[in-house]
């Protein structure tokens, strides 16, 4: 029987939920590690997606829902630093979504290896926060406009990779390896999948790099960027590909662990992203949904069940389970399905 490479999966990933105050200083604690990536969307706003890291600082801001160019916060407002275990907002002006008076908030949280260090694996050097042992690095790096390499500090093979231009308005760029080198798709947009040699120049990631080619989405000369990657681990997290089968008694996932965090998207046709946790539904069958290429609040539809070997379709939605459609996820455990001996319980169902 295969055990998890990961006993404790909460302390590289967790959800954290917290509810603004409108101050100057809301100190949210709880995540259970210093996270060197945070992730949150207001729940009962319209308001943009926020993403965070220690290697471009806590202050400057990307949003997964718009091309926009990287953000910096004012003194003591929005977001001000990535503490210890969890992270501190303050008065919300630009991004109204991090520290509004009563909005409820989810934060989905990583840890990489604080700011990181110089990599040059790549035809390019770049800056990389890596942790090896959870499969996941944030990587910066200055583009010269022609095909590269970058290192990615893993030490094994991404599956997933989200990438950002820093410095200007481009699309997200995301690179599967279910759909493979030669397509891409966008993380702040429905499309489709899309068949493109400049993007990731036709060639797969290795163990110590991933390629970008000369569209300016991934490579503007002097241009930064930034990159977060994903290798798989047994019984942590899980990169997949499933076919939906039009109905509520709908497709079976095996992950291999209980999922925490869920994030899925239909590759061969349009629709939205989506994201479930574990935090927001405690229970199957899991309704509440929000969704990366969207500003919109957090909506309700009898969505999925969350179980202790993986996750199952419960309706027949154009983003989840189209009959024929072709969908990819990436997943983060709550538990693994076996665990290490003398470490951590096991999975057990919801």
């Amino acid at each position: 029987m295969a055990y998890s490479t990961i006993s404790k999966p909460s302390l590289y990933f967790n959800t954290k939920l917290y509810t603004g105050d409108g101050t100057s200083s809301n100190s949210i604690t709880g995540v259970g590690f210093a996270p060197d990536f945070v992730w949150s969307k207001a729940r009962n706003g319209a308001n943009a997606h926020i993403l965070v890291d220690k290697v471009r600082g806590a202050t400057k801001v990307l949003h997964s829902s718009a091309t926009t160019a990287e953000q910096t916060c004012n003194a003591n407002q929005d977001m001000i630093s990535l503490d210890s275990d969890g992270f501190t907002v303050g008065t919300p002006t630009q991004f109204l979504g991090t520290n509004t008076n009563g909005r409820t908030v989810a934060s989905w949280n990583w840890k990489a290896n604080s700011a990181g260090s110089a990599n040059t694996d790549g035809s390019i050097n770049s800056t990389v926060s890596v942790n090896t042992t959870a499969g996941f690095s944030i990587v910066s790096w200055t583009a010269n406009g022609s095909n590269a390499t970058i290192g990615h500090g893993l030490g094994s093979v991404p599956k997933m990779i989200l990438l950002k231009c820093r410095t200007q308005g481009d699309k997200w760029i995301v690179y599967n390896s279910k759909i493979g080198n030669t397509k891409y798709l966008v993380l702040n947009a429905t499309d489709a999948e899309t068949t493109s040699s400049t993007h990731f120049n036709n060639t797969s990631p290795t163990s110590s790099v991933f390629s970008t080619g000369t569209s300016g989405n991934v490579s503007g000369t002097g241009e930064t960027f930034i990159a977060y990657c994903f290798a798989e681990k047994k019984g942590y997290s899980k990169f997949g590909t499933y076919k939906g089968n039009g109905n509520a008694n709908g497709s079976f996932i095996y992950t291999g662990f209980k999922p925490a965090f869920i994030m899925q998207k239909k590759t061969s046709g349009t629709s939205d992203w989506v994201i479930y946790d574990n935090k927001r539904d405690v229970s199957n069958v899991v309704t509440q949904e929000l969704k990366p290429n969207s500003n919109g609040a957090e909506s309700s539809n009898t969505n999925i069940d969350i179980l202790s070997n993986g996750f199952k379709q419960r309706a027949n939605y154009a983003y989840t389970n189209n009959s024929g459609g072709t969908y990819i996820y990436m997943a983060f455990a709550a538990e693994p399905l076996v665990a290490n001996v003398g470490n951590s319980i096991p999975a057990t169902a919801r």
